[in-house]
C-alpha cells in the first residue's frame, strides 16, 4: 500500500486504541471515586480490576479467528465491545453491570489489539515496521499523560459516570470511522472456522521455536515489571513520605519514560536492526533494575531509576512487538494474541510475588528479581531466534 494511504487508517487506529487504552486502565487511580459512586468497598474495585486482567487470556483465543475472519472486522468488533460495556455502565450504574463493562473494554482492547497488529504486519513493509508500530504505541503513554487527566476533569465536574458515556459515545464513532478508514480485505470462502484450521493455527504457534522464544521472552519481562510496579508507590512513600498528588506526579513521569521510549522505537530500531535493537534494549533493561536500589539515596534520584527503567521497558517491548509481527507471518493475529495473553501471565504473577518480594526485601530485593527475570527473557529470546530468518529475507536481520 502506498505509504500516503497509511497515514489515515494508522492515525485512526491509534487514536481509537488511546480511548481502548484509557478505558482500560482508568480504573487504577480513580478505584476510590468508583468505590463511593457504587457505593462499594475499595476492595471491591480492586477485585474488579483484577477479574479484567482476565481478558488477556480470553484475547488469545480470538486470534485465529482474526486470522481467518479478517483483521477489519475484529478491529471493529473490539470498539463494539467498548461502546457496548461503556454506554451500558452510563445509564445502568451498578456495580455488575460496571464489571461487565470494563470487562467488555479489556476484551475488546485484547481483540483490538493483535488485528491492528496484525494489520500493520501485513501492510507495512518490514524496514519501517518498528517507526510505525512506536508511532501507533504511543497510544499507551498517552493514555496517561491526556487519557487519565481528561477523565479526572470529567469526574470532577460531571460526575463519576460521565466518562463511561464519553468513551462509550468514542466507541461507536470507532465503529463507523474504522469502517470507512481500514481498507476492505479478501473475504475467506467461508466464514466458518473449523476446529481443524483453529487448532492447526496453535499448533503452528507451538511447533515454530522462534515463537516460543518470543513467548518466554514477554513472560518474564513482563513478570519483572510488574514485580517493580506494583510496589514502586509503597518505596517512595516509604522512602521519601511522597503523598497522593505526588505519587500522581511520579505515574506522569512513567508515562513520559513509556514516551520516550516508544519514541525512540521508531526513530533507530529500524535502522539498526530489531534484533540488535532489542538486543540492546533489554541488556540496558537488566542494569537499569540492578542498579536502581542504588538511586534509593534520593527522590530526584530515585524518580530518575524509575524513568529509566520504565523507558528501557517500553522501549525493548515496542521493538519486540514489531519483530514478532514477522516470526509467523500467516498467522499474524495469532502470534500477537498469543504475545499479549503470555505478558498478561507474567503480569499477574509478578503482581503476585511483588508484594512478598518488596516486605521481604525492599527494594534490593525487587530489583536484583526483576534484572534476573529479564535475564531469563533475553535467554529465551536469543535461544529462539538463533538461525531465524524472514520467510521472505535473502538475508538474516
Amino acid at each position: 500500500m502506498n505509504p500516503t494511504k497509511l497515514f489515515v487508517p494508522i492515525a485512526g487506529a491509534t487514536f481509537f486504541r488511546l480511548v481502548l487504552n484509557t478505558a482500560r486502565r482508568f480504573a487504577y487511580p480513580f478505584a476510590p471515586v468508583l468505590s463511593r459512586g457504587l457505593g462499594v468497598s475499595l476492595s471491591a474495585i480492586t477485585s474488579l480490576i483484577a477479574i479484567n486482567q482476565v481478558t488477556s487470556l480470553l484475547g488469545a483465543l480470538i486470534g485465529p479467528l482474526s486470522d481467518r475472519l479478517g483483521y477489519r472486522k475484529m478491529m471493529i468488533a473490539g470498539m463494539a465491545m467498548l461502546a457496548t460495556g461503556m454506554l451500558a455502565a452510563a445509564m445502568f450504574p451498578f456495580y455488575a453491570v460496571v464489571l461487565v463493562a470494563l470487562f467488555l473494554a479489556g476484551l475488546g482492547k485484547s481483540i483490538f489489539d493483535p488485528a491492528v497488529q496484525a494489520w500493520v504486519g501485513s501492510r507495512v513493509p518490514f524496514r519501517r515496521r518498528a517507526r510505525v508500530m512506536g508511532i501507533m504505541e504511543t497510544s499507551w503513554s498517552a493514555s496517561t499523560l491526556i487519557g487519565i487527566p481528561l477523565i479526572a476533569i470529567l469526574m470532577d465536574r460531571y460526575g463519576w459516570q460521565s466518562p463511561f458515556l464519553v468513551m462509550g459515545g468514542l466507541g461507536c464513532i470507532g465503529c463507523v470511522v474504522l469502517f470507512f478508514i481500514i481498507p476492505t480485505e479478501p473475504e475467506p470462502a467461508s466464514q466458518q472456522v473449523s476446529p481443524s484450521e483453529y487448532l492447526g493455527a496453535y499448533s503452528r504457534l507451538i511447533a515454530n521455536k522462534s515463537a516460543l522464544g518470543a513467548l518466554g521472552y514477554v513472560f518474564f519481562i513482563s513478570a519483572a515489571n510488574d514485580n517493580l510496579f506494583v510496589v514502586y508507590g509503597a518505596w517512595l512513600e516509604n522512602s521519601f513520605g511522597l503523598g497522593i498528588v505526588a505519587l500522581g506526579l511520579g505515574t506522569s513521569l512513567i508515562g513520559a519514560a513509556e514516551l520516550v521510549g516508544e519514541g525512540l522505537t521508531a526513530a533507530v530500531s529500524d535502522r539498526i536492526g530489531l534484533r540488535r535493537a532489542l538486543v540492546a534494549g533489554l541488556i540496558l533493561s537488566i542494569l537499569s533494575y540492578f542498579a536502581l536500589p542504588f538511586f534509593n539515596t534520593s527522590l530526584t534520584a530515585a524518580l530518575i531509576g524509575l524513568a529509566v527503567v520504565f523507558f528501557t521497558f517500553e522501549f525493548t517491548m515496542v521493538t519486540s512487538i514489531s519483530l514478532c509481527t514477522e516470526i509467523l507471518p500467516g498467522f499474524r493475529a495469532t502470534m500477537m494474541s498469543g504475545f499479549f495473553a503470555t505478558a498478561g501471565i507474567g503480569r499477574m504473577l509478578g503482581a503476585l510475588t511483588g508484594g512478598a518480594v518488596w516486605q521481604a526485601g525492599g527494594i534490593l530485593a525487587t530489583g536484583c528479581l526483576s534484572g534476573v527475570l529479564t535475564f531469563l527473557g533475553m535467554l529465551c529470546l536469543v535461544r529462539g531466534l538463533k538461525g531465524w530468518r524472514r520467510a521472505d529475507a535473502r538475508s538474516m536481520i
